[in-house]
């Protein structure tokens, strides 16, 4: 078996990895692999994502925040379309989410109340009587999930990294006083090893031997509709504060319906279940009065959690030289770039930000 020495092995080809060897190569030997033939496949390739900076913990607020420069100014060459447009987001309380509406308005920046008045201006098919009260954030956006992804994928190759696709870590084995991972008939020798495998997280973990984190694998399901006849619904992402449901705009004459559902589930490609999307539309139409007669493409997600919720980034205290990028859950792709960095920052021995380090340290799983 051929044995490549290089300097960092990054397990999985989603943006949570493709950002951190993209972040890395610029001063480092990396090769990323990637079990799939495709990169991000699981989650990144089936993500509808959104920058909402009022979405999610307080650590991946800081991290959404941190990236936002990125999306609006990219590096040179890395990608020709803008990344980022402009779609504000909604919030509808119904009866029962006031004091939900109230908590998320406290712990909020950027997001107002707005009146209902101006919410039936902005939806017309909004049924009368659905919401009680409503809340908006303007500064949010729709994000080009695909141009994200193959910039840095780019950024990789440039700087001299090496994507392998079909290539499963296949054993994971201390060697040396290195990191030797078996990969599609190839040994790689490296000091480094990053798990950045989604959903698989735990399952790389354990072939080094690592103890797992309780990273559990959520679908989320989507679908696309028609939109509402003869009317172009250009109106913001929205959805109840519970999130039961939500729905924006697609290409002009349509809506992406989702149930907002987290169904626990193995690692594997998972496919949308036809009670997942009934209830996405079901409850979507509660709040909007949007005919479907038929569903034109449905498709589900995996969304991968850390028992807190929160991402999972830096070294490992039990494994020297193995290091975590996972738990991305919803919001990877809006935190990528400062979520790449921190993460190199950490494998390099770079100046960081310490206190967001030690709350998103795997060190917090550990007795």
């Amino acid at each position: 078996m051929e044995i490549i020495p290089t300097d960092i092995v990054v397990i999985g080809a989603g943006i949570a990895g493709a950002s951190a060897a993209a972040a890395l190569a610029a001063t480092a030997r990396v090769v990323l692999l990637e079990m799939e033939t495709a990169a991000g496949y699981h989650s990144t390739g089936r993500s509808a994502a959104v920058w909402i900076l009022n979405y999610g913990p307080p650590d991946v607020r800081d991290l959404t925040g941190a990236s936002r420069a990125f999306f609006e100014a990219p590096p040179q060459g890395f990608t020709d379309a803008p990344l980022m447009a402009q779609r504000p987001c909604l919030f509808l309380a119904p009866a029962g989410q006031s004091a939900a509406l109230d908590a998320m308005l406290a712990d909020a920046r950027g997001l107002r109340e707005i009146a209902l008045a101006e919410v039936q201006r902005m939806v017309p098919v909004l049924r009368p009587g659905y919401a009680t009260r409503a809340a908006i954030e303007t500064d949010a956006f729709d994000m080009d999930v695909a141009a994200l992804h193959a910039g840095f994928l780019r950024q990789l190759s440039s700087a001299g990294g090496s994507l392998l696709l079909g290539a499963p870590a296949e054993r994971i084995d201390r060697h040396g006083g290195a990191w030797r991972v078996v990969a599609g008939g190839r040994a790689f020798d490296a000091p480094i090893v990053v798990d950045a495998a989604g959903a698989w997280a735990d399952h790389v973990a354990g072939l080094a031997g690592v103890a797992p984190i309780g990273i559990q694998p959520m679908r989320r399901t989507a679908c696309v509709v028609d939109g509402p006849p003869g009317q172009d619904p250009s109106w913001p992402l929205m959805g109840d504060v519970a999130h039961r449901w939500y729905c924006r705009p697609e290409a002009r004459t349509k809506l992406l319906v989702s149930p907002a559902d987290e169904t626990p589930v193995p690692p594997h490609d998972v496919q949308p279940e036809e009670i997942d999307v009934a209830t996405g539309i079901a409850n979507m139409q509660e709040a909007l009065d949007v005919p479907v007669r038929r569903v034109e493409r449905a498709w589900a997600g995996l969304r991968s959690f850390a028992p807190d919720r929160s991402l999972v980034i830096g070294p490992d205290p039990t494994a020297p030289g193995f290091f975590w990028s996972a738990g991305q859950g919803g919001y990877g792709i809006q935190t990528a770039p400062a979520a790449g960095r921190l993460l190199a920052d950490l494998v390099l021995g770079r100046p960081h930000d310490h206190r967001l380090s030690a709350r998103l340290s795997p060190a917090r799983f550990r007795s």
